[in-house]
This record gives C-alpha cells, structure tokens and sequence, in this order.
C-alpha cells in the first residue's frame, strides 16, 4: 500500500519549483527528468538515493527530499551504492550569483589551494555571509559541500578506474592520504580499499596513463547539435572533430596531454584523459560539463520557452539544443574579441595562428597566456590594428592581476578597449556564466527575430523579456535553427528549405 504524501505546500529543502508530491511521484515513477534535481533521503536506513533508483520505493513517511547531496550528507545520509548519487547531473540553477560563483570554484576544487575566507573576499563578501547564505540555499556549510565533492569524486574513481587509492585520494583533492582515510571511514563506515572490492573493482599498484569516467545528463540532449558547433569552430593545431566526439590538448604546468568526448549509450558522455595529472580531475570535469552543459534542466528551460510559439516551433523540431560553452573564461574572450565582425571561419583561421605563433615563440602547441599575448607577434596575424590593441588590452590586464575574469563585472570588462556590450553578453553566454546573457545586437539573432530583416537592438530587447531568465538558450535556439534551417524563421511558409544562406555567430 502506497501512503499518500503530505500536502503540496510542504518542503524538506529548497528545490525550485518542485513540491512534495512531485518529489514523491517523481521517485515513484523513477523519472529522469528530475534526476539530479533532488535526492531522497531514506530516514529508516540512513541512505540517500537518486530518484531514478531501481530499488524498493520507500514509504513516504520515511523520506526527506535534499536539494544537493552535500545537504543530504550533512544530515548523516550516506549514498546509495546501487543508484550511485555521485553520477547524478548536477544543478545549481537558482542560486545568487554570488553563491554560484563560489560553488562553481569549490567545485574545480580550488579550495585545494585557497581558503574559503580568500574565496568569499574575491567574491566581494565576508565569510561568515557565505556560510550563511550557503546554509540558506544548499542546506549545507562550504565545508560539507567541499566534503561530499571529494568523498563522491573518490567514489567514483575507485568504482569506475583502476587509479591506486593513493592517486584517488589526490586526484579528489585530498591533502594526503591519511585524511583521506579518516573522512571516507567517518563518511561510509568502511575503508576506500573495501569499497573498490565490494564493487568488484580492480586493484592496480601501478599509476596509469589514462583514465575514463562517464558523465550522464538529463535528456533531451542535441548531441549532434553539440557536435556540430564545436566542428564549425575547432580550432587547429588545439581542438579537433570527427564523426565520433570532441578532443583537445590541455596543458596542466608542464604536463601536455589529451582529454576527449565521446556520446554513448544512456544519456552519458565519455571522458578519457591521457596524460595529466589526477590532482587536474575536478577543474578538468567542471570545464567539461560546463562546456557541454551537462547539468543544465531541459524540461524546465524547454517548458518556460515553448510558451512563445516561435520558440516552440525550434523545440519541436530540434529537442535538445543547449548552450555550446567554451573551455574556459579565457579561451572564451579571445574568441568573443577575436570573432568581432567577422565570420566563424575567418575567426577560427586568426585563432589557429594564436596557437602556432605561440608554438613558435614560446614552445607550445596552445593558445597563449596573458602574458605570452603581451610579448606575442601579431604582425601580419590577419585582424585590424584596433582588435589587436583589445587583444593586448586584455592581456595586460589579466597579467598585471588588475582583471580577473571570473569575477568580472559587466563595468569592468566595458572599460576595456574595443569590448562593448555584444562582446560581454557573448561571453557570459559561452561561459556559462548568466543563463539569461543575451546579445541583443547580434546580427543574426536581428535578423531571426525579424523575419529576415535586422530588427532594431530595443525591439529585440523588448522581444526577448518574457524569455527571462532562460534567454542564454533562446539565443542559442535560434542560432542553431538560423544554421540549420533559416528559412523556418525568415520564411516560414517554406516547409523544406534547401541550399539556403546559413547564419553563424562566432
């Protein structure tokens, strides 16, 4: 016998948009489309699961729904070990800028190395204001969310790879294995050593080379669509496409090596890394999901926007297109500055010989640093002298300390030297970092919105509004269909356009 959940207006934990009953019937029904988006703590047994667990449903009167796992754990919940909450897409959705910003940071793992008072003051507020406010809105301390990203990471590697604990221990950020030991054994009840037999997971005494995790995500999910736009703009000598995933070099200090996507089966992504360091994981799987927007709630976002039926028409045909991101805040800029009026292609070449100049100057197959861009020969690079003095603007800047571009302010980077408001707004949008980030003055999305006529930069403004606060994926929406199939938006009477002129941005 099923009991009946509470009245709606009841809530554990704050989840957005979500009451009791839709938690209850969520789990019941073990729907992935709330997966990630809370977690069931199961009182009797002192578990927390996903709601998409196989096992037995427990009755309702034993269950707290947990808006982060961190909130679960602090509760005394352990995880699953048959449903596995560290495979959970993440969400941090709804959150105060400020609070994302330093979650996003603790979760690359950059408490490793700064302390969390150092990143509340970059931040712009005190400490004791941080842990209130993330108490407030993940129900958990900076302290327990820093915890259960390393104790959930650990999990995973000693479940899916064959890493020597020793390299697990690091790779999850902790200081030395020792520590490693306590938190797992206060956490779980049993030794990191136990948990990878009881899995059924392989010792290995040797340090690997290589090592592949897979990340799952909420459908629907456009992979293709992902694809397709990293393809359009890989640029060479760094990145490349084929008809099977995405790869790139990444460089960690000294150590070059490769880090590639694939799509398989169930809602997942492959990740294989070869040669970097395992103390690199978190920052290399928080770029990675930023960058392919694995957390991102399509459901949500899709059900906000398909109330403009221009909109609809694009989810209709296309479910699933999301915010392409870039790798990181940096590499995002050069691209935005470099992609000023000018075309995807003619962008990607100037991008291409970055890398080789930078190769040739300095020794390294890679975009250059701030301070490589300052001493880099740009004669002859193929971009006016006015985009090269905002390439070198910025890089003095970054170097010098007095710009740091994941706080960066909208009126900090419009100080800056050829940077205007399309260049800020494409940049947050490709960062990941506001989901309502919209260039209105883009041409293309001018030109979708008006019919194949460039429509005037208030007039899209104004048509954008009721989008708030999803019109990061709007614009992404019509671009996609301004590339695929432009005449859906400049003629929709035309059913099946062919050979038709394709818009891109940068």
């Amino acid at each position: 016998m099923t009991i009946e959940p509470p009245h709606s207006s009841q809530r554990d934990e704050i989840i957005p948009g979500l009451t009791r009953e839709q938690c209850h019937a969520a789990r019941l029904a073990r729907d992935a489309r709330f997966d990630g988006r809370f977690f069931t703590g199961v009182l009797s047994t002192g578990i927390y699961c996903r709601p998409v667990c196989p096992a037995r449903a427990p009755h309702e009167h034993n269950v707290r729904y947990f808006r982060f796992a961190a909130a679960a754990e602090q509760h005394g919940l352990r995880p699953c070990l048959r449903c596995r909450p560290e495979l959970a897409p993440a969400q941090s959705g709804d959150l105060p800028p400020l609070v994302a910003q330093v979650l996003a940071r603790i979760e690359r793992g950059e408490l490793a190395e700064h302390s969390l008072g150092s990143l509340a003051t970059q931040a712009g507020i005190t400490e004791r204001t941080l842990r209130r406010q993330f108490e407030q809105h993940l129900g958990a301390s900076p302290k327990q969310v820093e915890q259960t990203r390393r104790l959930l990471l650990a999990k995973r590697l000693l479940t899916e790879t064959r890493l020597p604990i020793t390299d697990v221990a690091f790779a999850a950020g902790f200081a030395s294995i020792r520590r490693f030991n306590d938190a797992w054994l206060q956490a779980y009840g049993m030794t990191p050593g136990a948990l990878r037999k009881q899995e059924g997971g392989a010792p290995q005494e040797t340090p690997q080379s290589s090592l592949q995790l897979h990340l799952l995500y909420r459908p629907p999910f456009d992979v293709q669509a992902m694809l397709a736009f990293y393809r359009l703009r890989a640029i060479p000598g760094l990145e490349r496409v084929d008809e099977h995933g995405y790869e790139r070099r990444h460089r960690v200090g000294e150590q070059e090596g490769l880090i590639r996507i694939e799509p398989v089966e169930g809602e997942r992504l492959r990740l294989t890394v070869r040669d970097l360091p395992p103390g690199a994981l978190p920052d290399i799987l928080y770029r990675v999901r930023r960058m392919w927007d694995l957390d991102a709630d399509m459901g949500r976002i899709g059900e906000h926007l398909g109330q403009d039926p221009l909109l609809a028409g694009i989810q209709g045909r296309w479910p699933g297109v999301r915010l392409p991101g870039g790798w990181d805040e940096y590499e995002v800029m050069l691209r935005a500055i470099v992609g000023q009026q000018v075309s995807v292609k003619g962008a990607i070449t100037i991008m291409g010989r970055l890398v080789a100049r930078t190769q040739a100057q300095f020794g390294t197959a890679q975009l250059p640093t701030p301070t490589q861009l300052c001493e880099l020969d740009l004669d002859g690079i193929g971009m006016p002298g006015s985009r090269i003095r905002t390439l070198q603007g910025l890089a003095s800047a970054l170097a010098s300390g007095a710009l740091t571009l994941a706080t960066a302010s909208d009126e900090q980077l419009l100080a800056l030297p050829g940077i205007g408001p399309w260049t800020v707004a494409y940049w947050r949008l490709r960062c990941g970092l506001d989901t309502d980030a919209f260039p209105a003055s883009d041409l293309v999305l001018q030109k979708a919105l008006g019919g194949g006529t460039k429509l005037p930069v208030k007039e899209v403004e104004t048509r954008s509004a009721p989008w708030q606060p999803w019109r990061a994926y709007a614009a992404s929406w019509l671009w996609h269909a301004m590339s695929e199939q432009p005449a859906l938006l400049t003629d929709p009477t035309r059913e099946n356009p062919d050979n038709e002129p394709k818009e891109t941005t940068p």
